[in-house]
């Protein structure tokens, strides 16, 4: 085998299953976007007609006040559960990585356990922690005369957002905790000679260095905000706060198979995309300025 095909033949199987399952889906969504369907008779038997639609799909999509809401819903989302997720796991790896941690490598397992629960059973889990009369935290509550109603539509948010925290705070510290050890121990030897104290070091030399991983992982946790679909779909029949359009992932959802308006869905589809870009392009854009502004 002549050496400049060696490396096409290796890859074929990856780049197949990529091309298949990425590119061409990412592909056919766009053109769907830009087209519209319209069926004849009550149930489409007189046929079904597809024509060329233009933007009128997109405007249609950002003229819904409810899709429009689910952005704005998880723009926030995002705002409070990735500031407070990311702080989180930052502190927790800095404490397991600290030279006075015990048994560091049982607490990252032991952190890192809720990420290997799949997201469904998960939201099963905290399900029965969230309903009155079977959760002992609300039976707890009232106790000491506070209600809370975990499932109402003014908190049912929030408890979605405990259950992403939960889930993907020790994820994200494992790759915080990765770039610690690709820390020089030189460093560390070198701010102790100079009498750095651990709030020093910390302040100094850990926080400035993991910044890319830091970045890494608000990236992820943007993407994954804008993709947030099995946890509120999980609970909307516990709670009457979520609809069918209550993240933009379920609208979409809603109008492929709910609605059946392809050429709605698709356009949502890859408004959420464009939108996941243009946000990380954002946090990228602040991270390079914040880093010349040092």
């Amino acid at each position: 085998m002549k050496s400049k095909w060696a490396p096409w033949v290796l890859m074929a199987p990856f780049l197949v299953l990529f091309i298949g399952t990425m590119v061409v889906p990412i592909i056919m969504a766009v053109g769907y976007s830009f087209t519209t369907v319209e069926r004849h008779g009550l149930l489409g038997e007189g046929g079904i007609e597809t024509s060329f639609a233009g933007f009128d799909n997109y405007i249609a999509a950002l003229a819904n006040q409810n899709f429009v809401a689910s952005i704005g819903r998880m723009i926030l989302f995002g705002v409070v559960q990735v500031s407070v997720m990311i702080v989180a796991a930052t502190i927790l790896a800095l404490l397991l990585e600290s030279a006075a941690a015990k048994w560091p490598g049982f607490f990252r397992s032991a952190y890192f356990l809720p990420y290997g629960i799949p997201g469904v059973i998960a939201t099963i889990l905290w399900s029965f922690l969230y309903i009155p009369g079977l959760s002992p935290i609300v039976d707890a509550l009232q106790l000491v005369g506070i209600e809370a109603d975990f499932l109402s539509p003014d908190m049912v948010l929030w408890s979605i957002a405990n259950i992403v925290t939960w889930t993907y705070t020790g994820y994200n510290m494992l790759i915080i905790i990765a770039q610690l050890k690709a820390i020089p121990g030189e460093l560390y030897e070198a701010a102790r000679i100079d009498g750095a104290g651990p709030l020093k070091i910390v302040t100094s030399i850990q926080l400035p260095l993991i910044r890319p991983a830091l970045l890494l992982t608000i990236i992820f946790s943007i993407i994954g905000t804008l993709q947030l679909f099995a946890e509120p779909r999980l609970l909307m029949t516990m709670s009457s706060g979520i609809t069918n359009e209550y993240t933009p992932n379920m609208s979409a959802y809603a109008y492929a198979f709910q609605y059946n308006e392809v050429g709605m869905a698709a356009a949502q589809a890859v408004i959420i995309a464009v939108s996941a870009f243009v946000l990380s392009a954002i946090a990228l854009g602040v991270s390079s300025w914040a880093e010349r502004k040092r």
